[in-house]
């Protein structure tokens, strides 16, 4: 299989090599069948990753340890269910898995518009046959998953050897979601690649109109959505496994994948502005290129060793290859928007600062604002040692201090944009639109301040939230009673034929109302407490409304692990509520210690029980236990999240007309037109 799997590997490098020098001869030259046969050996690169994965897959599978990927991350006792994660979980099968996913993108971006577009696609096919091509020589010549196990002898040769066993997969990839996390993170970084080809193909070959924009924008929304929902299961992964009771630690390996999303948020809400007066062209053009590097620059961070992370790879030299690959990149995105500059100017100005461009330009800002940010803090102590020689590191404190205030006016303007009018919104307009949701807002404020919340940052969140609610669904009633009024349905009909009429914008407001869901579970945080007690059978902790009683505390044991184990009774007002089952494992092969999470949650709190091991006085078992609020609304507005940007990305559909019959003729009665009602336009 590693021999299969190998020249798979070579083949694929030779097609993609294929790809992109016949590309660029094909544009010099306009002759179309060299064109078209660089994009069908782009295409064929697909196939032969797949031949390449499914070789290291059964190399897992068949616990074959001569291969030296496969003994450093798997063992025969290991799960078949892990055998999967163990593909992305060292440096040589994450890149194969990488460049997997990209031929997959390439493939469905080549094969869907392999019939439109004759002066786009020959750019776009050239440009993600270079970044395949960079990827694939990373497989084959620098990070190989089919090295073997050997051993050299005394006379000098190299002879492979297969290992009994191996050394396991990490424990803290042993967790169901790992084999989900990974695979949506890479989908939402490989995901960049098909906007940045088709903006840098639009700026290279001076496509004309906004056509380009539309193509890019449905790609976006896609690797979006595989970004975010990669982010959120990274954090519940972390909230589950790592028994810190947290989800989201400004960690440098989390904040790369942030960098992304913020910046393709960006691009997702300026493209609106291109679309509809023609503006912001250039600003467009550099985010789809500054999200693209953005994503390499945090596979970069995860793989180079530059920065400590319980998510990063180890050191290596494979930084060196990423770093320039980057410096290439942004050459070239700089010489292409040089020489084509004048391509992309602006048709209209911004006629008020009160409209819905300003909001949208607002947004824009901020949202740099909060990645550079981010950036700045996750680099820091690379910077500094370079200057200094020494690095210091920038926490969690920084980065809150800094990103609070900016996401609560992001929050604001969440609520904001959707209500002003395009070009100018008159005064008795804002009256309108906004009088009873920010009323709302302050009113849920008070509410919260009358009843000891008195933390600023929870207080404003809450109005925002509350206010911003109220916006969307005043955007939903209004279209939905104009609606009812002209078809006779009810109310709730009306909602659903409003949705899909404008699928775009309407399952964009339902993103918008995931957002609040997840700034309210966000806002929790303020008031978490935690007690650590030693336990023993019979004990009693008590934390809020809890009281936890230690029933037993004993050992359990399969073939990949032995773990303590804890029997926790809990009482809620005195009644009792369920069993909770903390673990401590010690995983076999590796002999590293895990903790298990047990843990019980509602909407209104989280009870997080972990296991913490045993005092080194007495070895009495110790539990760490804490109350955390409304951390549910996090991962529920992330399900409601992908809910809308599925909606988002279904065809609006049309209106349709219905003709009134006419009664019938009388010759002195005059024939009557027909009547033509249909649903208004809602853009």
């Amino acid at each position: 299989m590693d021999i299969i799997g190998s020249f798979a590997l070579v083949l694929a490098l030779l097609a993609t090599a294929y790809a992109f020098v016949a590309g660029v001869v094909g544009i010099r030259t306009r002759r179309a069948l060299v064109t078209k046969s660089a994009l069908n050996a782009g295409m064929a690169t697909f196939p032969l990753v797949t031949i390449g994965v499914a070789c290291l897959l059964a190399l897992f599978f068949r616990n074959d340890f001569s291969s030296a990927y496969v003994a450093e991350h798997s063992n025969r006792a290991l799960p078949l269910f892990y055998k999967f994660a163990a593909l992305w979980a060292g440096q040589e099968g994450s890149m194969l898995f990488w460049s997997w996913l990209l031929s997959i993108y390439a493939f469905v971006a080549i094969f869907s518009n392999r019939k439109k577009h004759p002066e786009l696609m020959p750019f776009v096919g050239v440009i993600l046959g270079g970044i395949q091509l960079f990827f694939l020589i990373l497989n084959n010549f620098v990070a190989s998953p089919f090295s073997l196990v050997g051993t050299v002898s005394a006379a000098g040769v190299t002879h492979v050897v297969t290992l009994a066993d191996g050394h396991g997969l990490t424990p803290l990839l042993q967790y169901s979601e790992m084999v989900i996390h990974p695979p949506m993170l890479y989908l939402g970084y490989t995901g960049c690649t098909v906007p940045f080809a088709f903006a840098l193909a639009a700026l290279l070959g001076r496509y004309p109109g906004e056509k380009w924009i539309h193509i890019t924008r449905r790609w976006t929304m896609v690797g979006w959505v595989f970004l975010s929902v990669g982010i959120l299961l990274g954090g519940h992964w972390a909230y589950q496994v790592l028994g810190w009771g947290g989800y989201w630690a400004w960690d440098p390996v989390e904040n790369a994948s942030l960098l992304p999303w913020i910046t393709e948020t960006a691009f997702l809400h300026s493209v609106m502005m291109q679309e509809k007066r023609g503006m912001m062209r250039v600003w467009n053009v550099w985010l789809v290129f500054i999200t693209f590097m953005l994503s390499i620059l945090g596979t970069s961070l995860t793989r180079s060793g530059i920065v400590s992370s319980v998510h990063a790879f180890a050191q290596s030299s494979i930084g060196s290859w990423f770093f320039s690959f980057l410096a290439l990149i942004f050459i070239v995105c700089l010489v292409a928007y040089w020489k084509n500059r004048d391509y992309l100017r602006t048709d209209n100005q911004l006629d008020s600062v009160v409209s819905r461009e300003s909001s949208f330009l607002f947004n824009n800002l901020i949202l740099l604002a909060a990645c550079f940010a981010v950036l700045w803090g996750t680099l820091f102590p690379v910077l500094s040692e370079w200057i200094e020689g020494s690095k210091i590191t920038v926490g969690p404190p920084f980065f809150n201090k800094v990103n609070i205030p900016i996401a609560l006016f992001l929050l604001f303007l969440t609520g904001v944009g959707p209500l002003l009018a395009w070009r100018r919104t008159s005064l008795s307009s804002l009256k309108r639109n906004f009088a009873w949701p920010l009323a709302g807002g302050l009113v849920a404020g008070i509410i919260a301040f009358a009843f000891g919340d008195n933390n600023f940052y929870a207080v404003v969140c809450l109005i925002l939230a509350v206010f911003v609610t109220l916006t969307i669904f005043s955007e939903f009633f209004r279209g939905a009673r104009v609606l009812s009024a002209r078809s006779g349905e009810n109310l709730f009909a009306s909602v659903g034929q409003l949705t899909m009429r404008n699928t775009r914008r309407y399952g964009g407001y339902i993103v918008h109302l995931a957002i609040v869901m997840i700034f309210i579970g966000i806002s929790g945080q303020a008031f978490n407490r935690d007690v650590q007690q030693e336990m023993r059978v019979g004990s009693r902790l008590s934390i809020g409304p809890y009281q936890l009683v230690a029933q037993n505390f004993d050992e359990t044991s399969n073939a990949n692990y032995t773990a303590d184990r804890a029997t926790v009774e809990v009482l809620e007002n005195g009644k009792s509520v369920m069993m909770l089952y903390p673990e401590r494992r010690l995983y076999t092969a590796s002999g590293i210690t895990q903790t298990v999470v047990a843990l019980h949650s509602t909407l209104a709190r989280d009870l997080y029980v972990v296991y913490a091991g045993t005092s080194p006085q007495d070895d009495t078992p110790v539990l760490h236990v804490y109350l955390n609020p409304l951390v549910k609304w996090i991962w529920l507005g992330g399900l409601v999240l992908v809910l809308g940007t599925v909606l988002a990305l279904i065809p609006s559909r049309q209106p349709q007309i219905v003709l009134q019959a006419a009664p019938e003729m009388s010759p002195v009665e005059p024939r009557r037109a027909p009547i033509a009602v249909a649903h208004p336009g809602d853009d």
